[in-house]
Parts: C-alpha cells; sequence; structure tokens
C-alpha cells in the first residue's frame, strides 16, 4: 500500500509540477503575447505619426502645385493680355503719327482758292479715310454733339444762351477711336 500512495502522491506531486508548468508557460505565452501587443502598438503608432506626417506633406505638396498653376494661368493671362496691348499700342501710335497730315490737309483745304487743288485735296482726304475706315478707325466728335469728358478734350469754353449745356460749339481736331480704344481725343470748345 505504501508504493500505492507513493504512486498516487507521486503522480498528484506530478500533476502539480505538470500544472505549474503550464500556468509558467501560459504566463510565459502571455507576456510574449503582452510584449508582442506593445511592440505593435508602438509601431501602429509610429505607423499613425508617419501617416499624419505624410498627410501633411501630401497637403503642403498639393498647395505648392495649386499656387504655381495659378501663377501660371494669371502668367499666361498677363502674357496674352500683353500681346494685344503690343499690337493696339503700336497701332495706335503709328496712327497718331499720321493725324497730324490729316489735319493739316483739312486745314489747307479750308483756305485754298484753286479748284484743282481744291479737288487734289479732296482726293487725298477721301483715299485717308477710306483707308482709315477699311482699318476699323472712327471719326468723332461735331459741333451740337454733347460733350464728352472720355472722348473729348474741353480747350476752350463760351457762354452761349442759344446752346445747351455741355455742347461742342466748335471742333479745333478731330478725334479718332478704334473700337472701344480712343487713339486721340478731340480737341474741342464747349458751350455754357
Amino acid at each position: 500500500m505504501v508504493d500505492e500512495k507513493t504512486t498516487d502522491e507521486t503522480v498528484s506531486e506530478n500533476k502539480d509540477v505538470k500544472e505549474e508548468q503550464d500556468v509558467k508557460k501560459e504566463q510565459k505565452q502571455k507576456n510574449e503575447i503582452k510584449a508582442e501587443i506593445k511592440k505593435l502598438v508602438a509601431e501602429l503608432e509610429s505607423v499613425k505619426k508617419e501617416n499624419g506626417e505624410l498627410k501633411d506633406e501630401l497637403a503642403s505638396e498639393k498647395d505648392k502645385y495649386l499656387r504655381m498653376l495659378a501663377e501660371y494661368d494669371n502668367f499666361r493671362r498677363r502674357s496674352q493680355k500683353d500681346r494685344e496691348n503690343v499690337y493696339a499700342d503700336a497701332y495706335s501710335e503709328a496712327l497718331s503719327e499720321i493725324l497730324p497730315v490729316l489735319d493739316n490737309i483739312e486745314r489747307a483745304m479750308s483756305y485754298s482758292d484753286s479748284g484743282s487743288f481744291s479737288d487734289g485735296m479732296n482726293m487725298i482726304v477721301s483715299q485717308i479715310a477710306a483707308a482709315m475706315e477699311k482699318l476699323g478707325i472712327e471719326k468723332f466728335a461735331e459741333a451740337g454733339e454733347k460733350f464728352d469728358p472720355m472722348l473729348h478734350n474741353a480747350v476752350m469754353h463760351i457762354e452761349d444762351e442759344s446752346m445747351d449745356e455741355n455742347v461742342i460749339a466748335e471742333v479745333f481736331q478731330k478725334g479718332y477711336k478704334k473700337g472701344d480704344r480712343i487713339i486721340r481725343h478731340a480737341m474741342v470748345k464747349v458751350a455754357n
């Protein structure tokens, strides 16, 4: 019987030892799992931080790209406007050099007594007027029109009760424009 007790005790002790080993093994596994979880949580936090930094960097680069795109678009518009203005400016400058010649021819016609001279001058004036019309240049300012400071340059002022207020009494020099662009303002005398 002693042998049986010893065997039972041995078996019981072995069970206790085995259970203790199993508990230690489980505890060790739990500790390893906890350590692995801590490691994974730390990696996750690091990845989240890196992801946030990359999102910020992406947003910054996207902002730079959009700004550069807007700057390019503005540059393109300015360049287009400059090209259009260069043409209009050159056109206006060339015509402003020719207009005094036309003015002098018209003045000479008003003082001419000879019929053939006057006919020749009329032909020149009508030819220049036709050329300017082809180019889209309009003449403006007639006596009796309403004075407009955007189109007319008032160099004289008279009081005349027979005329309305701010009316052109006399045109000294015709004005010229191409579309909305004024090439030369008309020089006028304004009444009242």
